[in-house]
């Protein structure tokens, strides 16, 4: 659920297809995210999973999967 949420995120804040956007994805380098998208994205996957992200947390974020990590994370601890 939470990559399916992620993913939606990025195709929206980033207008990619969402078949463009895989686990390995680099947000710079590969999707063209800068620092206003990452904001953007974390915002939404907070809205849509009912979560809030500690601000800073998404700065070391490379890659989909280091975000999905993140989002898991904080996903079982707000369960």
């Amino acid at each position: 659920m939470e990559y399916t949420v992620l993913k939606e995120a990025i195709e929206k804040v980033l207008q990619v297809y969402i078949k463009e956007i895989n686990i390995d994805s680099t947000f710079r380098g590969d999707l063209g995210a800068d620092s206003i998208d990452m904001m953007q994205i974390l915002k939404l996957v907070e809205e849509k999973l009912n979560i809030e992200i500690k601000e800073g947390s998404f700065d070391d974020i490379v890659t989909v999967k280091d975000a999905l990590t993140l989002i898991k994370k904080y996903c079982s601890e707000a369960k």
